[in-house]
């Protein structure tokens, strides 16, 4: 039986700057310190650590797009997304089985990449790291076999991303499932995010994740043939933050839509760590110089 999470408050001003617990040796999934990866540090505020958090188990539903049936679904037992990551149930295999595989050591490669060169991963990282949530390849990332219809997930139990290696296959995909996980991760680490009970801060995570990742982008949305003209963005976000929820929650499609709209405005518009929209790799660099540039403004105060 998996420890239950205690209630958090989603705050705006005073946030804790550390992640949740990491989860005891013998919850799977749960991976050990490689080298210099020591563990986050501990959050007074939220406990135990509890179950995988839903907010990034519909990260980047890239192959399938799959929705949930309609209908309220309230009364069955709610696996938060567990079905998707099988993986996270099983025994974890030794370094020397796991590299035999191709899918793994592909994984692993494109991370590399992805943490060495793109602007969107270097910017959530740096402000991790100053937000005191160093975040460590070995230790907090994780490749592992999933659901069809997800690339990747966010699991708060254990202060890990799942990047789902039988489902990413080009170093573009890798580059946005990283950054949407990581912008999850980056509200864990600075709010009290509740995201066992309370659907309306998963949908704010899942709108600023879907607003800021590259999911959205017009050439993103061009290559699944849906396009449009004014507030075509805002409708991209909106529609993915809702398939967010409805994958790893037993709720409706009327909930889900409820709660996103009822925060849809102020999500939106939260744009930390980027302090912009960025739209394409460009602004994305422009988005991390000028937070380079604020970091040493503020240190020559």
């Amino acid at each position: 039986m998996r420890p239950h999470p205690a209630a958090l408050r989603l705050t705006a001003r005073g946030l804790p700057r550390c992640l949740a617990t990491p989860s005891p040796p013998h919850v799977a999934g749960a991976g050990p310190a490689i080298g210099a990866a020591a563990p986050l540090p501990l959050c007074p505020a939220v406990g135990d650590g509890g179950r995988l958090a839903g907010a990034g188990w519909a990260s980047a539903m890239e192959q399938g797009e799959a929705a949930s049936p309609p209908g309220v679904r309230e009364e069955e037992e709610d696996d938060l997304g567990y079905r998707l990551f099988p993986d996270r149930n099983k025994k974890q295999q030794s370094f020397l089985v796991r590299s035999l595989f191709t899918y793994h050591n592909r994984c692993q490669l494109m991370l590399r990449m992805t943490l060495d060169t793109n602007p969107y991963a270097q910017l959530l990282l740096e402000a991790m790291k100053q937000s005191g949530c160093t975040v460590f390849n070995d230790r907090h990332f994780s490749c592992e076999n999933c659901d069809g219809c997800v690339s990747g997930g966010f699991d708060s139990a254990t202060s890990q991303i799942v990047l789902c290696q039988n489902n990413i296959r080009q170093q573009s995909h890798m580059n946005r499932v990283v950054t949407h996980e990581l912008i999850h991760a980056f509200d864990h680490c600075r709010a009290h995010v509740d995201w066992f009970k309370n659907v309306k801060h998963l949908a704010c995570s899942e709108i600023r994740a879907a607003n800021l990742s590259g999911d959205c982008t017009l050439m993103n949305e061009i290559a699944r043939f849906k396009f449009g003209l004014k507030g075509h963005h805002q409708t991209c976000v909106r529609d993915r933050a809702i398939r967010s929820i409805l994958a790893v929650r037993k709720v409706s499609k009327e909930t889900a839509e409820k709660a996103v709209d009822e925060v849809f405005d102020a999500c939106f518009n939260d744009l930390e760590p980027f302090g912009r929209i960025p739209h394409s790799k460009t602004d994305a660099k422009r988005a991390y110089r000028d937070f380079q540039n604020r970091d040493r403004y503020n240190a020559n105060l």
